[in-house]
């Protein structure tokens, strides 16, 4: 998640560098061309690049739009993840007769939920992670998984049921624990649609030839300006494009292991230390640092 600071010049220019680079190839070209055919060819009025530019705009708009409504939607569904991770433990320290070693278990096991999720929507492998909080027979059997989020959940409902036949929870109570299962684990499930439904390609590579064809347009109708003076000017005015264009790609993925992501991993830590906390214990990690101007 991109902090409130200053982001550093190098960080945004790395991500259109490549742009910029075809941008000016293409400038020169075009000016090039535009320069023999002078006399052939009349000159381009300004208003079509004018007109060309506000179409980009408006697609750009709604492109950033719909991107930004995809990184609140995760961050929401994350909300609901932290809620729900204080829910359960308070529910299993409140509602059940367990003793404080399985209450234990499961929490640990909630704060493993957490991490797995997060790491497992980044495709990164979560299993360094997720063995400092589970025994190796949970860790055993969720390896049989591939789903190691799902797996967890699937633990703690099946020692809640057993909770049940020992007559540690009542019916009633069996009920309200469950229901946290379950919006634990809608959440998973919101938080998987985002990451598996893939913002339409064709979108973002006719809005890329649209930007092009923006660009040579107006170096067409810029020829009488100096070259010295018309390939910056190209480059600043495509910059601003490509830049949109590019933070609202990384947006459309909120967990795609990158600064912009949603600081799933700042969140469970977070919730780690608030269920440690809940279990009294007195040693607990430091939240998770910025790096720089972001936090993940």
């Amino acid at each position: 998640m991109l902090l409130d600071r200053r982001i550093p010049l190098g960080y945004a220019f790395s991500e259109i560098k490549f742009d910029l680079l075809v941008i000016t190839c293409v400038g020169l070209g075009t000016h090039y061309l535009a320069t023999i055919f002078r006399h052939i060819v009349p000159p381009m009025p300004a208003y079509i690049p004018t007109l060309l530019g506000t179409s980009i705009s408006i697609l750009l708009s709604f492109k950033m739009n719909q991107s930004y409504d995809r990184w609140w939607e995760a961050r929401k569904i994350w909300g609901s993840i932290v809620n729900d991770s204080r829910t359960l433990v308070i529910q299993l320290d409140s509602l059940t007769r367990g003793n404080k070693e399985q209450i234990k278990v499961m929490a640990y096991r909630q704060i493993a939920f957490c991490y797995a999720l997060g790491e497992g929507l980044r495709g990164l492998n979560a299993t360094d992670t997720i063995s400092k909080f589970v025994s190796s027979n949970d860790m055993h059997d969720i390896f049989g998984h591939k789903n190691m989020p799902l797996a967890l959940l699937h633990l703690n409902a099946r020692d809640i049921k057993k909770m049940q036949d020992q007559k540690h929870v009542d019916a009633y109570n069996h009920v309200q624990l469950d229901n946290t299962l379950t919006r634990l684990c809608d959440s998973m499930g919101r938080a998987e649609r985002i990451k598996s439904t893939v913002f339409p390609a064709t979108y973002r590579l006719f809005l890329h030839f649209a930007i092009y064809v923006f660009v040579i347009t107006l170096s067409i109708s810029l020829n009488n300006i100096a070259t010295l003076f018309e390939i910056p000017l190209l480059v600043v005015i495509s910059s601003c494009f490509f830049l949109i264009e590019k933070s609202a790609n990384h947006m459309q993925d909120p967990f795609g292991n990158t600064p912009s992501d949603t600081a799933v991993t700042a969140i469970a830590r977070n919730i780690e230390i608030n269920i440690r906390q809940m279990l009294g214990e007195k040693a607990l990690p430091e939240p998770v640092a910025p790096d720089r101007f972001y936090l993940m």
